[in-house]
């Protein structure tokens, strides 16, 4: 995907520091990768899950020793979304705060277009 394709998404240095912790554990060829899928209580759910492949179609962001895969169908609902990691009295999460969604529900795992 071109450069400026990749400016569309961000990851913060929370997000950041929580991805490399958890690659400790998952190996080197770690690479985390965020997908939309249908689904979830508002229509559109998130998943997180670690991978070693790069497809061909992926957004590849690279910060310090950590890779985020996003693969292009993912992409078209998350375009401008900043993605943090937030811990607070009642869970420590991954956040993705996305301007494509027009609605989501209270826990902040699923969305509406």
């Amino acid at each position: 995907m071109s450069e400026s394709a990749q400016s569309t998404v961000t990851i913060t240095s929370d997000a950041v520091a929580r991805i490399a912790f958890l690659k400790q554990q998952e190996g080197a060829d770690a690479k985390l990768r965020i997908e939309v899928q249908g689904g979830g209580c508002s229509g559109f759910s998130y998943g997180f899950r670690f991978d070693t492949q790069i497809n061909d179609d992926d957004l590849v962001i690279e910060h310090d020793d950590v890779t985020v895969l996003i693969d292009e169908t993912s992409l078209q609902f998350l375009g401008g979304s900043k993605i943090d990691y937030v811990e607070d009295l009642m869970a420590a999460a991954f956040k993705i705060e996305n301007p494509n969604a027009s609605s989501a529900c209270g826990c902040g795992t699923s969305f509406a277009v």
